[in-house]
């Protein structure tokens, strides 16, 4: 809720006799600040949702040749810098287990994207994050195979 309060000081008409004391432009001016910071004019810090830690679920690995295949996961996020985090992630389909590791950049407080590789099959591509509360929705793409993932906490 977005609630903003107008504070406006219209002196009194006169012929110069009157002037508003000290104590109460003062006063003006503290309402005004915390009005401000109330009404969300003053600009909100950059949250983080909370990527850092391990996340598990799964989802569907599309794969070069056509196959599609369910997979489950396992991931573990690790701030590497003030925007970025470092992904290592285990896979496992029916045919086999892989392990990814990726670098992720925030875009937004609950957007990441970044670049993944997986030294088994020697895949590269861009990977797609998008955090909302205590779940991810994960999407790779790469060297013809894609997936599609939900994590959670």
């Amino acid at each position: 809720m977005n609630t903003e309060i107008l504070v406006q000081y219209q002196p009194p008409v006169s012929h110069g006799a009157c002037k508003p004391s000290h104590k109460w432009v003062r006063r003006l001016a503290v309402v005004s600040l915390a009005t401000l910071s109330l009404s969300g004019a003053v600009a909100p810090s950059f949250a983080d949702p909370g990527i850092a830690g391990s996340w598990r679920g799964g989802g569907w690995v599309a794969f070069s040749n056509g196959k599609k295949e369910k997979a489950r996961c396992r991931a573990t996020y690790r701030r590497a810098s003030k925007d970025s985090y470092r992904l290592s992630a285990i896979c496992a389909t029916s045919s086999g287990k892989a392990s990814q590791t990726a670098t992720v950049y925030r875009l937004t407080a609950s957007r990441y994207r970044g670049s993944f590789y997986n030294t088994e099959y020697n895949v590269r591509g861009t990977i797609r994050v998008v955090v909302s509360g205590g779940s991810q929705r994960v999407s790779l793409a790469g060297d013809g195979a894609s997936a599609s993932l939900s994590l959670h906490r």
